[in-house]
């Protein structure tokens, strides 16, 4: 399977407050994807992997927000840190993520966005500017907390 390059514009230095990198890339199951097409919507986007224990925990999470939010507009991306596309789609299709999955084979929108580890999750609002960063699994009431400031 080949794998599309993933290109980025934006700020070297990724922080609340700033605009959120552009990302082109390909989903995992080969669709082009673009952030910056999803300016006018809330979204979440979210640096996670299969392997990663919290971002198992936090998916079920995800995907109730989703359809909670959804007459809000909200989106939900993911981006694939550290694992194989294939244990991402194996995931994905025994959870059903309704959302996309950019696949970052060469780490450049992991490097973009500065994420460290696994889950870190971006809240970017309508206007495409990241409002909240946060390392570590979103529990329901954090959720709701930084949901807040982006779903204006």
């Amino acid at each position: 399977m080949l794998i599309a390059a993933v290109k980025l514009a934006g700020p070297s230095r990724v922080a609340a407050g700033q605009g959120a990198p552009d990302i082109t890339g390909t989903t995992l199951d080969g669709t082009p994807f673009r952030l910056a097409d999803l300016r006018g919507h809330p979204v979440i986007l979210n640096f996670w992997g299969p392997s990663c224990v919290p971002c198992r925990s936090e998916f079920p999470l995800f995907k109730a927000k989703l359809a909670e939010h959804a007459a809000d507009g909200l989106e939900v991306v993911g981006v694939l840190m550290f694992d194989t596309p294939t244990e991402a789609r194996a995931f994905v299709a025994q959870f059903g993520a309704p959302w996309p999955t950019v696949v970052d084979p060469d780490g450049a929108l992991r490097k973009a966005y500065q994420a460290v580890a696994r889950p870190q999750t971006y809240f970017i609002d309508r206007g495409g500017v990241i409002r909240t960063i946060q390392i570590g699994e979103v529990v329901s009431t954090e959720f709701e907390r930084q949901y807040a400031t982006i779903a204006r």
